[in-house]
C-alpha cells in the first residue's frame, strides 16, 4: 500500500513539474504559402534598427532556429544562397497604468513597436490598447514573437507567424525558443487565427 502510494505521489509530482513547465501561447498566422512549395535554405535578414542592436538580435535568431529547422528549413551558407529570407522580432508591453495612463506621455492612435520592450522594434504594427490585470491587481505583461518568411529573389512575403502570451513578468529571454516553437508549430497552415497552442519551455533556455 506505501508503495502505492509512493508511486502515486511521484507521478503527481513529475505531471505538476511538467505542467509548470508548458506554456501555453496564442497563435496567429497569415499568407499565400503556395500549396507546391517546400521548405529549403534561408537566411535570417535584419532591419536597419536591428542592426544596432547585433547581440540581441542574434539571440532572437537562435531562438528562433530551433523552430524554422523543425518545419524543414535549412541554413543557407550566405545570404545570397538562401531561397527564403525570414524576419524575427519580441516585444513585451505593459499596462501600468502609471506609467502609460498619464496624459504627458499617451500618444494615442496607431503605434509602430511598443509601449515598453527592451527588444528594440522589430515587425509589429497595431492600435494603442490596455490588457488586462489579474487578479490581484498587478500588472500584466504581454510578450509576443513574430516570424515573418520571404522568397529572396522576389521579395514576394509568404508567411507570417506570431504567437502571444501574457504573465506577470515582463521576462521573455527563457521563453523565446518555446514562443517561436508555438508561432512555427502548424507550418505552412494560416488559421484558425487566433487559436491556443502548447509547448515546453526548455531547461536550456531557463
Amino acid at each position: 500500500m506505501f508503495k502505492l502510494l509512493t508511486v502515486a505521489a511521484l507521478a503527481l509530482a513529475l505531471g505538476g513539474c511538467a505542467g509548470l513547465n508548458n506554456l501555453n501561447s496564442e497563435v496567429s498566422t497569415f499568407g499565400p504559402w503556395p500549396a507546391e512549395r517546400k521548405p529549403a535554405s534561408f537566411a535570417f535578414e535584419r532591419l536597419p534598427s536591428q542592426q544596432q542592436h547585433p547581440e540581441r538580435q542574434q539571440q532572437l535568431e537562435n531562438a528562433a532556429r530551433g523552430a524554422v529547422e523543425a518545419a524543414g528549413f535549412r541554413v543557407a551558407p550566405d545570404l545570397d544562397g538562401a531561397e527564403y529570407l525570414m524576419q524575427v522580432g519580441a516585444r513585451v508591453s505593459t499596462n501600468d497604468p502609471w506609467i502609460y495612463n498619464e496624459p504627458l506621455f499617451w500618444r494615442g492612435g496607431w503605434r509602430y513597436g511598443y509601449r515598453y520592450s527592451r527588444w528594440g522594434r522589430g515587425p509589429f504594427w497595431g492600435v494603442n490598447g490596455g490588457f488586462g490585470y489579474y487578479g490581484n491587481g498587478s500588472t500584466t505583461f504581454e510578450r509576443e514573437v513574430a516570424l515573418i518568411i520571404r522568397d529572396r529573389k522576389t521579395g514576394q512575403l509568404l508567411y507570417e507567424a506570431r504567437a502571444s502570451n501574457a504573465g506577470p513578468s515582463d521576462s521573455i529571454d527563457y521563453l523565446l525558443p518555446a514562443m517561436f516553437e508555438a508561432a512555427m508549430k502548424d507550418f505552412p497552415g494560416t488559421g484558425p487565427n487566433p487559436r491556443a497552442v502548447t509547448t515546453q519551455i526548455s531547461k536550456q533556455a531557463s
